[in-house]
């Protein structure tokens, strides 16, 4: 360190200098093992010790950035604590620059002030007397801080040896600030890796549950005309942050058409989180859209993160928005428009990046129209709307289908199909398909379950002929319609409820669910019949 000046031309009753190596040994081992909460503290305690040490009547600690400024400016702390003071000073602009340069500033009378401080000199000289010493400490090549002490009532030299161990003293203090900076860097690395574990396992378990539920198929199969429309369209905005609504029947791809969407943009690295919205419990859509605190209603066992917090850089996929909630609207929104949202049981605003994807079978339109669906929200989410083509648009793509479901399922089903007569291939096509792709895929896979040998033969060939003859003369209520079904598959297990193959299985429900439904329904098999005949011939007898 270079040195501005010392000043000793004349004595004055100033502190022992022996005393301060005592004093810096009481204070490093004091503000070595302090808790990071309590440096600050500990800090106002030592520079109280120093004063009261030196006599000066003043006493600062000044804090340095790295770029040599001062950031913060510590004063003595009173026992037992005093009112507030004013705040202190900022130090004068020469002083700053020299000791960010690692300079020793010692001023024991006006002359010694340097040419830049000229105006400080010329107040020294019109007012009473003033004296001061100011030393850096510098750790790691950079000017951590610097320990001031002044004397403003009279006029007082600096000895070597004083400066000497006030050097040591402003290097201690300085050891002390350098590590509260590291610990709360430290710190908030902590805390940022804990953020992204917390985001890297809520992403990890929603993909789990993608993994378990995900049924589609895995590419965009097709040539005709319509669907070639829908992949343009796909295309040109894939690559934009726009929002996407999709339209068209249920069965027709929404959600293979939202990760191609995806997957072509520049968020492909995030996830794409999706939301069925018709599923969701009209109670719990907020909470799984948004999240919700631990504690903030019965069940809410810890905080959870919403869908639009997992989706967070990504893409979110709002399957089925037609059937959101009218008060959910309002708050699907705000996320639109701001980004903005609160966690239920948080006043707290939370802000996400997130493109939106939303899908529907239903007439947006026409709901907007009726009042069950928001205008500014679907003028909103329609920003690039898509129509996709039912299957009975495009029958010329059901053999290429056909063949795609086949090599899907064959290993799974242990098949090896490798013809597909042309009578079962034009049924296929000649079939109006309500259910779209989804029901030929299962209508394919029960093929192959149903074949044996090399030759994929169709298990319901008078349906898939005449799609329309099932539905002539039948009755118009659901309860009826369920119950026909009921029977028509179970006949064909044999009135098997359980195991593989059989009608639980085949109705995609639990066999009691089945056995429920059966009750409701008045739907009785041969055995139940026989046993009521019986019972009818004891009583006539």
């Amino acid at each position: 360190m270079s040195v501005f000046k010392i000043a000793s031309s004349w004595s004055s009753p100033d502190a022992d200098p022996e005393r301060l190596p005592q004093l810096a040994v009481t204070l490093s081992a004091r503000l070595t093992c302090v808790p990071l909460e309590d440096i600050e503290a500990a800090i106002g305690e030592s520079l109280a010790e120093v004063a009261a040490a030196t006599r000066a009547e003043v006493c600062q600690l000044l804090e340095f950035t790295a770029s040599g400024t001062v950031t913060r400016v510590y004063v003595p702390s009173a026992k037992p604590p005093a009112p507030p003071a004013e705040k202190p000073s900022a130090p004068e602009p020469w002083l700053v620059d020299r000791l960010g340069r690692g300079e020793r500033v010692v001023v024991s009378r006006p002359e010694d002030y340097p040419r830049e401080a000229i105006d400080s000199r010329d107040h020294v000289r019109r007012s009473r007397p003033y004296s001061m010493v100011a030393l850096p400490a510098s750790l790691d090549g950079q000017v951590m801080c610097a320990l001031l002490l002044a004397s403003d009532r009279m006029a007082r030299r600096w000895p070597p040896a004083l400066v000497e161990g006030l050097e040591m003293l402003s290097e201690i203090l300085g050891a002390a600030l350098q590590r509260q900076r590291r610990e709360t860097a430290l710190r908030a690395n902590v805390s940022v890796i804990e953020q992204l574990n917390a985001r890297l396992e809520a992403d990890n378990v929603y993909l789990k549950e993608e993994i378990k539920s995900y049924h589609d198929f895995d590419d965009i199969v097709g040539e005709s005309a319509s669907l070639r429309l829908a992949l343009t369209r796909l295309s040109q905005v894939a690559p934009m942050n726009s929002s996407v609504l999709l339209l068209g029947p249920t069965g027709t791809g929404k959600e293979l058409f939202a990760r191609a969407l995806h997957e072509r943009s520049r968020r492909h690295a995030r996830p794409l989180v999706r939301v069925n919205c018709a599923a969701l419990p009209p109670t719990l859509v907020e909470s799984e859209l948004f999240g919700h605190e631990k504690g903030a209603f019965t069940g809410a066992v810890a905080l959870r993160q919403g869908r639009f917090e997992l989706a967070d850089g990504g893409t979110i996929f709002l399957d089925e928005i037609g059937d959101l909630a009218p008060d959910i609207q309002v708050k699907f929104l705000r996320v639109l428009q701001e980004g903005e949202f609160e966690r239920v049981g948080s006043s707290r605003t939370k802000t996400v990046d997130v493109r939106v994807i939303a899908a529907t079978h239903r007439d947006l339109e026409a709901a907007v129209a009726e009042g069950t669906f928001r205008a500014d929200l679907y003028y909103r989410l329609s920003v690039y709307p898509i129509q996709l083509p039912s299957l009975a648009e495009r029958c010329e793509d059901i053999p290429r289908l056909v063949w795609f479901f086949i090599h899907r399922h064959q290993r799974e089903l242990g098949r090896h199909i490798t013809k597909v007569p042309k009578s079962v291939m034009d049924a296929l096509q000649h079939h109006s398909w309500p259910g779209n792709v989804r029901e030929l895929e299962n209508v394919v896979e029960r093929a192959m379950i149903a074949s044996t040998g090399d030759t994929l033969q169709l298990d319901e060939p008078v349906r898939l002929d005449r799609p329309g003859t099932m539905l002539n003369g039948a009755p118009d209520d659901l309860d009826s319609v369920q119950r026909m079904h009921i029977e028509n598959v179970l006949q064909r297990c044999g009135w098997r409820i359980n195991g593989p193959g059989n009608a639980a299985e085949k109705l995609g429900v639990h066999p009691n669910t089945l056995r429920f439904r059966m009750k409701k329904l008045g739907v009785a098999g041969p055995s139940a019949r026989a046993r009521h005949q019986r019972a009818s011939i004891d009583r006539t007898t």
